[in-house]
């Protein structure tokens, strides 16, 4: 088979994406589709790839979402994702520090992600009571803004 660059560089992404998430517990293995989708859509806005000895060993997606129907400059980061024989490296956390790097120098106000609290919060993100994901759970609804924006407010703002 022969593919463009592009093409052979998305199919290592998909790998590393079904690997990272194989035996993840909270997973339904269904992350590389969505990256796929979202590439196909042209909706991925970054997307990052940590590579070592010419392999892609890492990924992270960022997309615009919608907050109560409307644009703002706000990013979804999901997933992120490293080959298991690199987890717990460093490498994740690299690719989240370049990632946010990359979105405020594009203007963004800041990012969520769904996610385990106790990694996540080393970046800054925290769960904030005034949003909401329809059917996910508060704590693993996490944001991190850039401009002190999105502080809690008594009504919520629904994240689409």
């Amino acid at each position: 088979m022969i593919l463009a660059k592009n093409e052979l560089r998305n199919l290592s992404i998909n790998k590393v994406i079904s690997a990272a998430f194989e035996n993840h517990p909270y997973s339904n293995q269904k992350e590389h589709y969505i990256v796929s989708q979202l590439r196909d859509d042209s909706a991925l806005d970054v997307s990052l790839v940590a590579i070592y000895q010419g392999e892609v060993i890492g990924h992270i997606a960022f997309s615009t979402v919608k907050i109560n129907g409307n644009e703002y400059s706000w990013y979804g980061l999901a997933p992120v994702a490293v080959s298991p024989l690199y987890q717990k490296s460093g490498v994740g956390s690299k690719l989240i520090k370049k990632g946010t790097d990359v979105i405020k120098q594009k203007g963004a106000e800041g990012c969520f992600l769904l996610g385990e609290p106790n990694y996540y919060e080393r970046f800054g993100f925290k769960a904030m009571s005034a949003l909401v994901l329809e059917g996910v759970p508060p704590e693993y609804f996490l944001a991190l803004s850039f401009e002190g924006l999105m502080r809690p407010r008594n009504s919520g703002h629904q994240i689409k």
